[in-house]
């Protein structure tokens, strides 16, 4: 049975300023700021939460269904995704609105300030999941990425009324979003996914500790950067991966929804949580190793031999047969 993913759909204009912006504040004028940064360059990819995870999910050949909405400029975006394993025809075009748009600098300190504009993705709040079954059948996994507010919590709704097993992806919209809308996307959820500074987000905005998180959740995975991930499931004891180690960081925007993809593909395959967290450490070090989202590839060998000088031979022969 195929995974469903819901998300965001995007174009990223990533620019990257040589200083720090921290050296920039001026301390009791945090009220005041009017920043320009000089950036060294700029290019544009393909991105888009819910894209960049069908496309880590497509290299490892789960041929994901892509739920979002787009503008009438997606044509050459939607020909690269399906040339790398997405099924794309569940995406909803706009017929006034251009896809969405990721503004993001990033510092020397891997320090980052972004902007986004919804566009098209204003829309996706109409799009059914009922349609995308009827197509393509039951569907093993829907992940609720981040996305236009309403078509989260009308997927999330979706799912529950279906029975599907979801995995719970606020991401960004933990920013803004409240208290009573995040434990709804939240609330049943079979995965939940944060980085670390999210997990203390989710829990200040809902009023949950991680043991209220953990009883309503099946598994909780958060990401820690350099210190790696964690997982924590009610009752059991958590379990820390590292993170592979990377060997020409370039830019991180893009890292947490390829782990997510190769933590998911690995749980799809059937492997352990530890051995599926691993995936993900891996896939996600190898998308950090490139500028762009989704330029990232996986060869077979060079994948695996990466993956048994992290975690041992024998777990690279456990994830082998999948590739």
């Amino acid at each position: 049975m195929p995974v469903a993913v819901t998300g965001s759909i995007a174009t990223d204009h990533l620019m990257t300023f040589p200083g720090k912006f921290t050296e920039q504040f001026v301390e009791g004028q945090m009220e005041n700021v009017s920043l320009s940064f000089l950036v060294d360059d700029l290019v544009q990819h393909r991105g888009g939460a819910g894209a960049n995870m069908a496309y880590g999910l497509g290299l490892l050949g789960l041929q994901p269904v892509l739920v979002g909405a787009v503008g009438s400029d997606f044509a050459e975006y939607e020909a690269w995704l399906k040339r790398h394993g997405v099924d794309t025809q569940s995406v909803h075009w706009s017929e006034l609105k251009h896809t969405a748009r990721f503004v993001c600098t990033t510092d020397a300190s891997n320090n980052q300030i972004a902007s986004f504009y919804s566009g098209a993705m204003s829309e996706a709040g109409n799009i059914e999941l009922g349609p995308v079954v009827d197509r393509v059948g039951e569907l093993d996994l829907v992940v609720i990425g981040p996305n236009d507010p309403k078509a989260m919590v009308r997927h999330t709704e979706e799912c529950r009324q279906r029975g599907f097993a979801f995995a719970a992806d606020p991401s960004q919209q933990l920013a803004w979003a409240d208290g009573e809308m995040i434990r709804g996307l939240v609330d049943g959820a079979d995965l939940l996914f944060t980085n670390e500074y999210e997990s203390h987000l989710l829990q200040q905005k809902t009023g949950w500790d991680v043991d209220e998180v953990l009883s309503r959740v099946g598994t909780w995975v958060t990401t820690r950067a350099a210190e790696g991930i964690l997982v924590r499931q009610a009752d059991a004891e958590p379990i820390s991966v590292i993170a592979v180690p990377e060997t020409k960081p370039v830019e991180p925007t893009g890292g947490g929804d390829a782990l997510r993809a190769g933590f998911i593909a690995g749980r799809m395959w059937g492997l352990s949580l530890e051995r599926a967290t691993q995936l993900g450490s891996a896939v996600a070090t190898a998308a950090v190793e490139v500028i762009g989202t989704q330029e990232y590839d996986l060869p077979k060998e060079s994948f695996l031999s990466r993956f048994a000088d992290a975690f041992g031979a024998d777990a690279a022969d456990e994830v082998a047969p999948h590739l």
